[in-house]
């Protein structure tokens, strides 16, 4: 698959790569691997957590949908797992827009926490550029990160 990464002289490592998710299940299996590694999330967890963020979904239904069981839920099941995970609903569609937008967001998080990513160099894909909502949140998590270290007395607020 040609994902026009390596035409751009941009070199993905497999951990790196952003993975498949065409489909429902493949889609919460991720977010689960993502928003809670290396824990085993039962249905019932998952549904107090959507409860308690406003949702409702039945932990029976969320373990059907990991098991490939449910693969065209209704937009109000969507939603509910958008309020679980803590992302855009739309995710969960089929041929979702914001896919991508989510797993960059998550790939971003997941190496700012393990301090892989000090700095922000921003180019958008398009005449657009960066979306002003992306540059907002990753340079205000910078000067979290700056501030934090400030206090622990790094000379260089690295």
């Amino acid at each position: 698959m040609d994902d026009g990464a390596e035409r751009n002289g941009e070199q993905h490592t497999p951990e790196e790569r952003p993975p498949e998710l065409r489909t429902l299940q493949q889609k919460v299996e991720y977010m689960v691997e993502k928003t809670f590694p290396g824990q085993k999330i039962s249905g019932r967890v998952f549904a107090d957590l959507v409860k308690q963020r406003g949702g409702s979904l039945s932990h029976s239904y969320f373990s059907n949908i990991l098991a490939g069981k449910v693969t065209h839920p209704s937009e109000d099941i969507l939603k509910a797992l958008g309020l679980g995970f803590g992302v855009d609903w739309r995710f969960f569609k089929d041929e979702s827009e914001v896919v991508d937008d989510v797993v960059a967001g998550l790939q971003f998080l997941a190496k700012r926490r393990t301090g892989e990513i000090s700095g922000v160099a921003a180019r958008g894909n398009d005449e657009d550029g960066i979306p002003a909502e992306l540059l907002e949140f990753a340079l205000a998590l910078l000067e979290e990160t700056k501030q934090k270290d400030s206090g622990r007395g790094q000379p260089d607020g690295r």
